[in-house]
C-alpha cells in the first residue's frame, strides 16, 4: 500500500486487491437507501454525474450493495460512460440473500441480478454477507460464487461482516477470498482483534465501514448536547454503538483527544479517525458514505493522505479507547445477536425473520421431538441429529460434515470446530434451545497439537455459558476428521413455554 505524505494530496493513495488497483478510501453508496425512503428514486443519469465527479477526484472506487436502494443502477450508468475505455471505475458491490439453499440456480440468480442491474459483463469485487451461519448455505453460496469467479463472472470475491472464525472456515475450506468488509472506527475496534491476526496470517484484506460513525466523528458533535431525535438510519445505528462504549460522555472525551491531534496537524476530526482506520496494517481502505447531491467532502477526504499519525497521537487515542467500553463480541455480531446494532435495534430494515435450518419433528417416544438434517447415515445407522425429550435435549455425535458428504475445512481442527458448533446449535433451535441452555459438551479429537485451536473455538462459543466439558484423544474419527462433538442441554421454564 502507499500514502502520500505531501502538505496537500491531490489524489487518494492507491493499493492492490487481487487483480484490481483500487482508491484506498472507497466511496459508499448506503446512503442512496436513506435518501430514496420516502419512495422518490434518485434520477440514474444525476446520480451517475455525482459519481463521475468524485472519480475525476480520484475516488473512483464505489461500494454498494443489492439493498442500498438504486445504488447499483446508479454505478451502471457511470460504467456505461466508460465502455470500450482501458480504465474505468470501479463498481464493488454486495449479495445479501436471506438465509436459505444455496443451490447452483439460485446463487447464479443472484449474482445475475448484480450483473443486470450494473449493465456489466462481469462484477469487479463481489461480496457475500450471510444472517446466520447456523444455516449452513452459507458455505454452499461461497463455493458457487467461486465457480462462477472461474467463468469469469466475478472479478474478485469478498465478504461482509464475517468474523475470524467463520472467515477461517472459508478459507481453511478453499473459498479464494481477498476481502472482508466489516465496522471498523474509533468507537467499534473489534476488527484490531482477531480479524486483523487472521488477516496478517492470510493476506485477506479489510475494507472498514462506519469509520465515521455516520457522520459522528465530526467537529460538529463535539461539545454538542447529547442529541434527543436522530433523523437518519446511519446516526440511529451508529448511536447504539456509542451508547455501547459507555454513552455520549465517553464518546465526547473520545471527539477531543481526536480533536486536540486535528489542529495539531491542520486536518479535520473526520481526517484523524479515518486516518488511524487506515494506518491499521489488515486495512486496504476506508469506505467514507457519500449523500448524492448534498455534501461530497472530496476536499476533506483528500487530507487523509497529506498526514500521518505519530506515537503522541497514538498515545492520545490509546488514553481515550481505555475509557470506554469495549464494543463485545467480534465483526458482525451487530447482525447476529442480541442486541443487534442496528438502526432499528432489531433485523426489521433487512428481513421479516431468520428461518431455522431444521425442522423438529415427532420422535418416536410419545411426546419427543427430534432433528433431522437429511444426512443418509441417519437412515443407515438409525440416528437423528438431536432429540428433545421433556425439558432435556440430547445431539449426537457431530463432525464437520457439509451435504452429505463434503468434509469441511480437512486440515483445520479449529475451523472445523466452529462449523460443527453451527451444526449443533442449528439442531438445539429447531428444539426450541440455544447456547445458554447447554449444560454438556464432549469433544473427541485425534491430535493433541489441535487441543487449543479447539478449544478457543469451543470457548468462542461456550465462554460465559460455561457447561461441563470432556475433551478426549482418540485413535481416529471414521471419515479422517479431527474433531466430533455431542452436547446436552436443559431448557429453562421460559423455553419450555415458548
Amino acid at each position: 500500500m502507499t500514502d502520500m505524505k505531501t502538505p496537500e494530496a491531490r489524489m487518494p493513495a492507491r493499493t492492490r486487491l487481487g487483480q484490481l488497483d483500487i482508491a484506498r478510501t472507497l466511496v459508499g453508496l448506503w446512503q442512496v437507501a436513506d435518501i430514496e425512503k420516502d419512495g422518490t428514486e434518485i434520477d440514474p443519469e444525476r446520480g451517475a454525474d455525482h459519481l463521475a465527479a468524485y472519480a475525476t477526484s480520484g475516488f473512483d472506487t464505489f461500494d454498494m450493495a443489492d439493498h442500498y436502494g438504486s445504488a447499483e443502477i446508479i454505478a451502471g450508468r457511470l460504467l456505461a460512460r466508460h465502455a470500450g475505455a482501458d480504465r474505468r471505475p470501479l463498481a464493488f458491490t454486495k449479495w445479501c440473500p436471506p438465509p436459505g439453499p444455496m443451490t447452483a440456480q439460485i446463487v447464479r440468480a443472484g449474482v445475475q441480478d448484480r450483473l443486470d442491474r450494473l449493465g456489466v459483463d462481469r462484477v469487479d469485487l463481489l461480496q457475500f454477507h450471510w444472517w446466520s451461519f447456523q444455516h449452513p448455505g452459507w458455505l454452499d453460496a461461497l463455493h458457487e460464487m467461486a465457480e462462477l469467479r472461474e467463468t469469469g463472472l466475478i472479478g474478485e470475491l469478498g465478504v461482509t461482516n464475517f468474523d475470524a472464525d467463520h472467515l477461517r472456515v472459508a478459507l481453511r475450506d478453499g473459498v479464494p477470498l481477498v476481502s472482508n468488509q466489516v465496522s471498523f472506527s474509533l468507537v467499534d475496534r473489534r476488527a484490531a482483534g482477531p480479524l486483523s491476526d487472521l488477516s496478517c496470517e492470510t493476506g485477506v484484506k479489510l475494507f472498514a465501514y462506519g469509520t465515521l460513525c455516520g457522520g459522528f466523528l465530526s467537529e460538529k458533535w463535539l461539545g454538542a448536547e447529547d442529541p434527543a431525535q436522530i433523523g437518519d438510519w446511519s446516526k440511529m445505528k451508529y448511536r447504539r454503538f456509542i451508547d455501547t462504549i459507555g454513552g455520549w460522555e465517553a464518546f465526547q472525551a473520545l471527539l477531543r483527544a481526536a480533536s486536540t491531534i486535528a489542529a495539531k496537524h491542520g486536518v479535520s476530526v473526520s481526517n484523524v479517525a479515518t486516518r488511524w482506520v487506515l494506518e491499521q496494517d489488515a486495512v486496504a481502505a476506508t469506505i467514507i458514505g457519500a449523500r448524492l447531491g448534498e455534501s461530497d467532502h472530496m476536499a476533506d477526504n483528500l487530507r487523509l493522505f497529506s498526514f500521518a499519525l505519530d506515537a503522541e497521537d497514538h498515545a492520545a487515542l490509546g488514553a481515550a479507547f481505555a475509557a470506554t467500553d469495549p464494543v463485545p463480541g467480534d465483526c458482525g455480531d451487530e447482525y447476529r445477536k442480541p442486541p443487534f446494532l442496528t438502526a432499528s435495534g432489531d433485523l426489521s430494515h433487512h428481513l421479516d425473520s431468520i428461518p431455522l435450518a431444521h425442522e423438529a419433528e415427532p420422535a418416536a417416544r410419545p411426546g419427543a421431538e427430534r432433528v433431522l438434517t437429511g444426512s443418509e447415515w441417519e437412515d443407515i445407522a438409525g440416528y437423528a441429529r438431536a432429540q428433545r425429550v421433556g425439558a432435556r435435549v440430547f445431539v449426537s455425535g457431530t463432525t464437520a460434515t457439509a451435504g452429505l458428504s463434503h468434509k469441511v475445512a480437512p486440515e483445520d481442527a479449529g475451523a472445523q470446530t466452529t462449523y460443527v458448533l453451527d451444526k449443533i446449535l442449528a439442531a438445539l433451535s429447531a428444539l426450541g434451545a440455544g447456547p445458554e441452555d447447554v449444560v454438556r459438551t464432549r469433544i473427541y479429537i485425534t491430535d493433541e497439537a489441535d487441543v487449543a485451536a479447539i478449544s478457543r473455538a469451543h470457548g468462542r462459543v461456550f465462554g460465559a455459558v460455561k457447561p461441563a466439558n470432556t475433551l478426549v484423544v482418540v485413535a481416529g474419527l471414521i471419515g479422517g476428521y479431527k474433531v466430533e462433538i455431542e452436547a446436552e442441554a436443559v431448557l429453562s421454564d421460559a423455553a419450555q413455554q415458548a
